[in-house]
């Protein structure tokens, strides 16, 4: 099963994102909107792995606290258009934390550098002047209260996420 661990955010924040994307479109950016239900800030992907058990493990033992976040710019990776995060130590040194846990329980996962960032739109063109759309994004803030397990399954029209496990308090 393919597995991840990430913050999923509330009303505020989830409206927030798609107020952004229906800017975005207004200003001509087209592609595959990321819908509500899976706005989300992936800390650590994992990839196929068979046994959630021992990544509910990994993420149990370490310390989670709640802590502040705020949405801060706009960029993007090719044709994937995102918001991206305010500096957070906080977030930082949580996110370091949980791949020093998974590293030591054995748990394979993606060792890029983290770079928090929330995908708004996939397979994205706009023809504008400047690889950005002129927009001003939100800099709305929420307090993380819970780190998720994912787990993603291919449906008919797309990506299922679920959620397998949690640490803190919920959304």
């Amino acid at each position: 099963m393919r597995l991840f661990i990430a913050i999923r955010f509330d009303e505020k924040i989830i409206n927030a994102l798609t107020d952004l994307q229906e800017c975005l479109k207004d200003c001509g950016l087209r592609g595959k909107c990321s819908p509500p239900e899976k706005l989300h800030l992936t800390l650590a992907f994992i990839g196929e792995y068979g046994s959630p058990d021992a990544v509910m493990d990994a993420l149990t033992s370490v310390p989670f606290s709640s802590f502040p976040l705020r949405l801060d710019g706009l960029g993007n990776f090719g044709d994937l258009y995102w918001a991206g995060i305010a500096d957070n130590p906080q977030l930082f040194g949580y996110v370091k934390r949980l791949r020093r846990a998974l590293a030591d329980h054995e748990i394979p996962f993606d060792r890029k550098r983290f770079s928090p960032h929330i995908t708004l739109i996939r397979k994205a063109t706009f023809y504008g002047e400047t690889p950005l759309p002129d927009v001003q994004p939100p800099t709305v803030e929420t307090q993380v209260r819970s780190v998720s397990l994912m787990r993603s399954d291919r449906g008919k029209h797309g990506m299922i996420y679920t959620e397998l496990g949690q640490v803190g308090e919920g959304i």
